[in-house]
């Protein structure tokens, strides 16, 4: 065994293969849940809720959008379980073959005019799926990044993964943008829009040869050896039993670091397309387009912005995020009230920046919160458990807010308040830059020494 932690760890050409088969299985699987997001703003309150006014049926399908988010939870303490105690890799598999077979499924659904009640019972169950499979994957995909890599350049190859998020948002997008160009509004509401769901049985099928193919993360291989050793001494305690034990502070962290970083997200992404769309009666290919945009140019800052953070330190990269879009909120609606492209643009392109500055750190930054065999349970349970109060509601909040207002105002209020609570709970943590992973957690972990 290394004695040296780095010495276990991959670079080079193997590091980047590891990068390359997390973001590629991220971006499949961030497409597959985002495509959920963007059809329920534009077409499911047609197909699954035709018989409510538009803004209710917005609601509505923004509810079983919301509904995937409570299975999230379930995900991340099941498989975080498992990928602590299993190792990393055959979770990240089992979650990408659930979230695409489910997302296959809803692209054959039938609709309400074919079976009633039970399309939006069945889109609904589906979507419980991909909350579920999502939850267990953003942590096995970042932290098999950050355990092969080394402290100094961690922020910046962990943040990779995390660039799934808007490459996946970009695909979804661009899918759905490609398909409202080339059909009239009545073929795509009839079965255009079930195309890009049938598309992610292919993307699925080239993600597992892609992810099948990395190694296990030889950091949890070492602690597991050390964990086997230690068993005839002293049993080992559940991960979920050690995080909440050891280091309930560190997920009380990740849980108030989230808020400003999901909210602002799903309203600007999400949530301002039924606004563009149905308040400000923009068409749906301008609105689309903005999104698309902006999500490209995210994908482009989010490993400038980890890179940043292992030069300046994960709390003040991940600041200037919370505060940025604790401001930029109530300028957002402002810009795309002007039924502008180029102001809708600039809303989500500015408002994707401050969002980037929160969201590339934060796969580094959570990952040096937790020691090595509860590492998974713990970045996961912070992360999803935050999912729940935060990116779950976001839309259906915005929603109900220009519902009973008819004003953007209190939606600002709304994530300025998110900002607040971010900025405080990560005033109150360490910096983790330059943390060795091997060490988390051995001084308040006597027990699990090196592990």
């Amino acid at each position: 065994m290394p004695s040296s932690p780095d010495a276990a760890r991959t670079t080079g050409a193997s590091l980047k293969k590891v990068v390359g088969a997390s973001l590629i299985g991220t971006t499949i699987e961030w497409y597959d849940y985002f495509l959920y997001g963007t059809a329920a703003a534009l077409v499911f309150n047609k197909v699954f809720f035709p018989n409510s006014d538009p803004l209710t049926g917005t609601l509505l399908s923004f509810l079983t959008y919301a509904i995937g988010f409570a299975a999230r939870p379930l995900g991340a303490l099941v498989f975080g379980h498992y990928g602590d105690r299993i190792g990393r890799k055959k979770l990240l598999v089992l979650s990408l073959l659930l979230m695409g077979g489910s997302t296959t499924l809803i692209g054959v659904l039938p609709t309400y005019h074919q079976i009633g009640v039970a399309a939006p019972l069945l889109l609904t169950a589906l979507r419980l799926v991909q909350g579920f499979a999502l939850g267990g994957e953003w942590g096995g995909a970042v932290l098999l990044v950050s355990e092969h890599g080394d402290a100094q350049r961690r922020g910046f190859w962990a943040s990779w993964p995390q660039g799934g998020a808007p490459a996946g948002n970009l695909l979804a997008a661009g899918v759905l943008s490609l398909m409202t160009a080339v059909l009239p509004d009545e073929a795509f509401v009839s079965w255009g829009w079930r195309v890009p769901f049938l598309l992610s049985a292919l993307l699925v099928m080239v993600g597992l040869w892609i992810r099948l193919a990395v190694d296990e993360s030889p950091l949890f291989q070492q602690a597991l050896a050390a964990a086997e050793a230690r068993k005839a001494q002293a049993p080992e305690q559940p991960p979920l039993v050690a995080v909440l034990r050891h280091h309930w502070r560190e997920v009380l962290t990740a849980v108030g670091a989230r808020m400003a970083e999901n909210i602002s997200y799903y309203v600007m992404t999400t949530f301002v397309l039924a606004y563009a769309v149905g308040h400000v009666h923009l068409p749906k290919q301008t609105a689309l387009n903005a999104v698309l945009i902006a999500s490209a140019i995210q994908f482009a800052l989010i490993p400038l912005f980890g890179a940043l953070s292992d030069r300046v330190g994960r709390k003040p990269v991940y600041l200037v995020g919370a505060v940025g879009v604790g401001v930029w909120a109530f300028v957002f609606f402002g810009l795309v009230d002007t039924k502008s492209f180029g102001s809708l643009l600039l809303a989500v392109t500015i408002g994707l920046v401050f969002h980037s500055a929160m969201y590339a750190p934060q796969a580094a930054f959570f990952s040096e919160l937790f020691a090595t065999r509860m590492r998974y349970s713990g970045a996961s349970i912070g992360a999803q458990f935050a999912s729940v109060a935060a990116g779950a509601p976001a839309p259906l909040i915005a929603t109900a807010l220009l519902k009973d207002h008819g004003s953007s105002t209190p939606i600002s209020v709304y994530v300025a308040i998110a900002a607040v609570i971010t900025v405080i709970a990560v005033l109150c943590a360490k910096e983790t830059r330059g943390r060795d992973l091997a060490e988390v957690g051995t001084a308040e972990t006597p027990t699990l020494a090196k592990v």
